[in-house]
């Protein structure tokens, strides 16, 4: 076995299955391996020489990658969450760790290394029926997961570096707004509310919980749990529930009415009667309960036996 046989530092970098960027303090690309080709689409032939915000920084990403470069002039590695684009310019969440490298106390490069943020994030948001959604301080959602599109019918790519705004009832917004300030200015986790959201072209109601972690690095977020609301499903289960029964009745009712008024007009019984109703209603391809209706309204509809 060669064990001392030198391994290149760039051979370890290509070998790691995690996206490796490397650019100059402008944001021109040095180095690009083999998992960023992966990750991105860019191959390393059309990426090196291109300035990475023209490669994956999408308009939603802008103030992010400002955020990051301040944190790099001052010395400090930088580590989160924030909507980047892939080639064929969709967007997808990226776990970014970001940090300099200097060089007599001067920032001479930057070296990234990042991840799909939906890999990093399905254990802990994917194990509920929940929908989760990461949202930045500013609501703009950065992550959403699958069970978006089961329970609501989101399109999950769609609302990468979209605000939560315009999904919430106009009603809603405000009381939703301050809600989120109070989440911003207190890590941990907050009581669920009740708000109503756009659901399969109606309004729902949902159950929302949030959860600061706008501190933690990995999510560096917002994270709102979302569920249709136990309380108002119930609700609406029994008032569906009721309008049936109701409407069960009616017709049942109109449907004694008919009868006993042939009972009443032609001396039959009533099953009889019913029957009479029944074959009328075959025979001109109508309902029972419209030709009751018809009956009860005082049309001579059936006509009375002929002896």
């Amino acid at each position: 076995m060669a064990s001392n046989q030198r391994i290149s530092s760039t051979e370890q970098l290509e070998a790691l299955g995690q996206a490796v960027i490397t650019t100059d303090p402008a944001g021109v690309v040095l180095f690009w391996n083999p998992a960023a080709e992966e990750l991105y689409g860019w191959t390393a032939r059309e990426a090196i020489g291109r300035n990475i915000a023209e490669l994956s920084v999408p308009e939603v990403g802008q103030d992010v990658a400002a955020e990051i470069m301040a944190a790099l002039r001052d010395g400090v590695p930088w580590s989160g969450g924030f909507p980047v684009r892939r080639k064929d310019g969709t967007l997808f969440p990226a776990l970014v760790t970001d940090s300099g490298i200097y060089r007599d106390g001067n920032l001479v490069g930057i070296i990234g290394v990042s991840i799909n943020l939906g890999t990093a994030l399905r254990p802990l948001l994917e194990r509920s029926t929940d929908a989760a959604l990461v949202l930045r301080s500013d609501a703009v959602i950065t992550y959403a997961s699958p069970a978006v599109e089961l329970l609501f019918g989101w399109e999950q790519d769609a609302l990468m570096g979209t605000s939560i705004v315009p999904l919430l009832h106009e009603e809603d917004r405000a009381a939703l707004a301050a809600l989120l300030e109070d989440v911003v200015a207190h890590p941990g986790v907050h009581t669920p509310v009740e708000v109503r959201v756009q659901a399969w072209h109606d309004w729902r109601w949902a159950e929302a919980a949030f959860t600061n972690l706008l501190d933690d690095p990995t999510v560096r977020g917002v994270v709102c749990n979302l569920r249709p609301s136990p309380a108002r499903v119930a609700q609406e289960v029994a008032e569906l529930r009721a309008r049936q029964l109701e409407t069960a009745l009616q017709s049942r009712l109109v449907i004694e009415l008919a009868k006993g008024y042939l009972v009443g007009r032609d001396g039959v019984t009533p099953d009889e009667a019913f029957a009479s109703l029944r074959s009328y209603a075959r025979s001109h391809h109508l309902t029972v309960h419209d030709v009751c209706r018809s009956v009860v309204d005082g049309e001579p509809l059936i006509a009375p036996p002929t002896g």
